[in-house]
């Protein structure tokens, strides 16, 4: 915590000096907790979401009500509302199915195998009276199957463990049920749900009105496909009232899609002429989409058959819109397969040029802030002379404190071959990510073969800077090693490093994901580059 007192004194006798040396008051982070090795941690939608979310608010901006309408429809709605067509319909449905109730009864047989498991329970003529109601109630549907084992136990004063070792050895037919269909279809179409919803509004609301409703459908697709599912989102909307034309349909349909960046609009006769709808009605609609430069067929919309109205008390026009929410979710987000927008967990997933930064670290790190301090002084002190000529050494001395002894650490660089510099030209290259890649890239482009010069600029300009130079991270292996041989009361150290052909040299590690992508894609970690780095470390 900062000292206020003493920083207000020292601001009002020098504001300059005090503000110069209050930096040091700052804490410094460890160089793994330095950006870009943070990032922010957030959440992350699904495209699909977001896209329903900007549906709804477009809907209830437009005026719209939200309803949620019936999922489970039973098959002669279906026969109700596409007449000749239902059969056609109910093909691309999904029927649901229930398992039949077993008539099981308790015979004297099924009592002396209850005997003869010795389950260490009390059979007598109340408990077996207990259990024959227990059974005929779940034969009769009052009991829900999910109790059955816990009333079984119930009965006979026994524990649920008890119940279910009964039910498995005394009543096999349970094993033996198959699923029977119903005549309950999983909705297909939004129409279906419509309606349903519209005809229970009959004398309970008064027209004029709009409604819409965002949710799922369930086609039996033959196969999935990059632009077919099984299941997907329909954003579908009716206007019920005495004056709704097919014109309503069309400024429904400008009002929701320009929302989302749509401009101009063609609509076009559909030549499905499902007959839900009144013929002549069922209306395509393509929208040009600037960001794409294409028309896109984006929504259907027609007026409900007068047929179909009537079957359920309805006696006012309906005019009905729909669009699939994850073809509109492909067009903004930019996705040619719906599978990979939708569950993404399911296909290859890539990081992104800043993730690999992220996962790139310093490997080895002091322990000691003094060991940490000295890090910095090697640094500058190995970019001050880097340039100095050979035969030549320098060095930095420290004394830091050490299991309650004072260490004194000398570190001499030192190049002896004549006519040299003191460290190679490439302490200074900098790590980069770009396009997939890793890259050592220099501050200049002086000495770098020039078939090689355009691919380097490229990524140290659009790539993802790591901020870290080979020098830097060398410096903090030198010191970690130097912590080392305190622990071991090792007194010398010599430590070269003459040329860098991978991450390990330069002190660096990358986590497996990040390396697991960057194998499987060809991808490269070129970071070679010369150091000629001599060291001495002296421990007394």
């Amino acid at each position: 915590m900062f000292n206020k007192d003493k920083i207000l004194k020292l601001a009002n006798k020098d504001f300059e000096k005090a503000w110069i040396t209050t930096k040091e008051l700052i804490r410094k982070t460890t160089v793994n907790k330095k950006y870009p090795r943070i990032k922010p941690i957030y959440g992350k939608t699904n495209p699909v979401m977001d896209t329903i979310e900007q549906l709804r608010q477009a809907y209830l901006r437009m005026g719209f009500e939200e309803y949620l309408n019936p999922v489970i429809v039973d098959e002669k709605d279906v026969y109700k509302q596409f007449g000749p067509e239902a059969m056609a319909v109910l093909d691309r449905c999904y029927y649901l199915a229930g398992l039949p109730r077993p008539d099981v009864g308790l015979s004297n047989d099924k009592i002396e195998q209850i005997k003869k498991l010795k389950l260490n329970i009390l059979i007598n003529d109340e408990t077996i009276e207990n259990l024959r109601k227990t059974l005929h109630l779940y034969k009769k549907g009052v009991l829900e199957g999910d109790d059955l084992v816990y009333e079984i136990a119930n009965s006979l004063n026994a524990s649920n463990e008890v119940g279910l070792k009964i039910l498995e050895e005394v009543f096999p037919e349970f094993k033996d049920l198959k699923a029977e269909a119903l005549p309950l279809t999983l909705r297909s179409h939004m129409t279906s749900g419509w309606f349903i919803t519209i005809g229970e509004l009959v004398g309970k609301k008064q027209t004029p009105y709009n409604l819409f409703s965002i949710d799922r459908c369930f086609r039996r697709e033959q196969k999935e496909d990059k632009s077919h599912l099984r299941t997907y989102h329909s954003a579908s909307c009716v206007l019920v009232g005495e004056n709704v034309t097919i014109d309503d349909g069309k400024v429904v349909a400008e009002g929701l899609l320009s929302q989302f960046g749509f401009t101009d609009f063609q609509f076009r006769p559909d030549e499905k002429k499902s007959k839900y709808y009144t013929p002549d009605t069922q209306t395509e609609v393509y929208a040009y989409h600037p960001k794409l430069k294409e028309w896109l067929e984006v929504a259907t919309f027609g007026i409900y058959s007068p047929i179909a109205l009537s079957k359920y008390d309805i006696d006012v026009p309906v005019m009905n819109l729909g669009l699939g929410v994850e073809r509109l979710a492909m067009i903004n987000y930019n996705y040619d397969d719906v599978r990979k927008m939708v569950y993404p967990q399911f296909y290859e997933y890539k990081l992104s040029d800043r993730d690999i930064a992220y996962s790139i670290k310093v490997d080895k790190l002091p322990v000691l802030d003094e060991l940490n301090q000295l890090t910095e002084e090697l640094i500058n002190l190995c970019i001050e002379n880097k340039n100095k000529k050979s035969p030549c050494e320098v060095s930095i001395e420290k004394e830091i404190k050490f299991n309650k002894t004072t260490k004194k650490i000398k570190i001499t660089l030192i190049e002896k071959e004549e006519n040299k510099n003191l460290l190679g030209p490439s302490i200074l290259n900098k790590i980069y990510v770009y396009n997939g890649n890793i890259y050592g890239i220099p501050e200049t482009f002086d000495n770098v073969k020039e078939e090689y010069v355009g691919e380097l600029k490229e990524a140290k300009e659009k790539g993802v800077s790591t901020e870290l130079t080979y020098i830097e991270t060398i410096c903090y292996k030198i010191t970690s090693k130097i912590e080392e041989a305190l622990v071991s009361n090792n007194g010398e150290l010599k430590i070269r490093i003459p040329i860098v052909r991978s991450l390990s040299d330069i002190n660096l590690k990358i986590e497996d994901l990040a390396l697991k992508q960057i194998m499987g894609d060809n991808k490269i970690i070129d970071v070679r580059g010369p150091v000629f780095l001599n060291i001495i470390i002296e421990i007394k």
